[in-house]
C-alpha cells in the first residue's frame, strides 16, 4: 500500500529542458514510476534524439518545442497540448543556465540571459501549466533549485540570485495555489556530474576541492535526484508544500 503512494501511472509530467542532463534523467525516472513523459527544448532535433532514446526503452514519450524564456509561445504550447493531448499533471522546471564570470565584470546581456532562463521562464511555464491545474483541482510542479540556492561561491553571484529567486517563487506559488489542490516544491541538486558542470568536472582542483568539501566526498549522479523527484510527484508528498529540498551530498549542512 504504501509504494503506491509514489506511483505516477496515468499522470502525464512535462520536464522543461529536459533533451540531456538532470531534465532527461528526470524525465526517465518519471517515466520509470509511471508517467507518460512530454520533453521539452528548443532544439528540435536534439529533443527527438533524446524521445526516441526514452521510447527505444519502452516509454510514452510526446515532443513540445518552445523557448521557455517567450511568455506568448510558452502559452500557447501548454493551451495546445492540452487541447489536443491532454492535461499536464506534473510540471517541473528545469531548463536552465550557467555562465561564470567574476560579478566586476560579469557582462549585462550576460546577467539578462540568466534572469530570463532561470528566473522568467519557472514564471512563464508554471502559470501556462497552473492555469490548467487549478480547473483540476490538482498538480504537482517541481522547480529545479541549486545548491546556490543556499550558499554562493566566486564568479556566479548573478546565478546564485537566480536559483534564490526560484525558491522564493516556489514559496510565492505555493502561497496562492495550494488552495487549490497544487503542491509546490522545490529540489536543489548540489554538484553533479552534468554538461551544465562539465568545466568543473574536468577540472581536476575543483574536484579535489569539492571532494573534500562535500561530506559525502563526491560528485553527485543525475540518477541520485530522482527519488526525491517522484515522491514530490507523487500522492506520497500531499502535504508537502512551499518547501525545496537539497540533494547535495551534505555540502549545505556543514562548513
Amino acid at each position: 500500500m504504501s509504494l503506491a503512494l509514489f506511483d505516477l501511472s496515468g499522470k502525464r509530467a512535462l520536464i522543461t529542458g529536459s533533451s540531456q542532463g538532470i531534465g532527461l534523467a528526470l524525465a526517465r525516472g518519471l517515466a520509470g514510476a509511471g508517467a507518460d513523459i512530454v520533453l521539452n527544448g528548443r532544439d528540435p532535433e536534439k529533443l527527438k534524439s533524446a524521445a526516441d532514446g526514452l521510447r527505444a526503452e519502452g516509454m510514452t514519450v510526446a515532443e513540445l518545442v518552445f523557448d521557455v524564456t517567450d511568455h506568448e509561445a510558452v502559452r500557447s504550447a501548454v493551451d495546445s497540448f492540452e487541447t489536443s493531448t491532454g492535461g499536464i499533471d506534473i510540471l517541473v522546471n528545469n531548463a536552465g543556465m550557467q555562465h561564470r564570470t567574476p560579478l566586476e565584470d560579469f557582462p549585462a546581456d550576460a546577467f539578462e540571459r540568466l534572469m530570463q532562463t532561470n528566473i522568467a521562464s519557472v514564471f512563464h511555464v508554471g502559470q501556462a501549466v497552473a492555469r490548467h491545474m487549478i480547473k483540476r483541482g490538482a498538480g504537482k510542479i517541481v522547480n529545479i533549485c541549486s545548491v546556490q540556492t543556499a550558499l554562493a561561491r566566486p564568479g556566479i553571484a548573478p546565478y546564485t540570485a537566480t536559483k534564490g529567486a526560484v525558491a522564493n517563487l516556489t514559496k510565492g506559488m505555493a502561497t496562492d495555489w495550494a488552495k487549490y489542490g497544487l503542491q509546490c516544491n522545490g529540489l536543489a541538486p548540489g554538484y553533479f556530474d552534468t554538461p551544465l558542470n562539465a568545466a568543473l568536472v574536468s577540472d581536476p582542483d575543483f574536484s579535489a576541492w569539492l571532494e573534500k568539501r562535500t561530506p559525502a566526498g563526491r560528485w553527485g549522479k543525475v540518477e541520485e535526484l530522482v527519488g526525491t523527484c517522484i515522491f514530490l510527484s507523487s500522492d506520497a508528498s500531499s502535504f508537502v508544500n512551499g518547501t525545496t529540498i537539497f540533494v547535495d551530498g551534505g555540502i549545505s549542512a556543514c562548513l
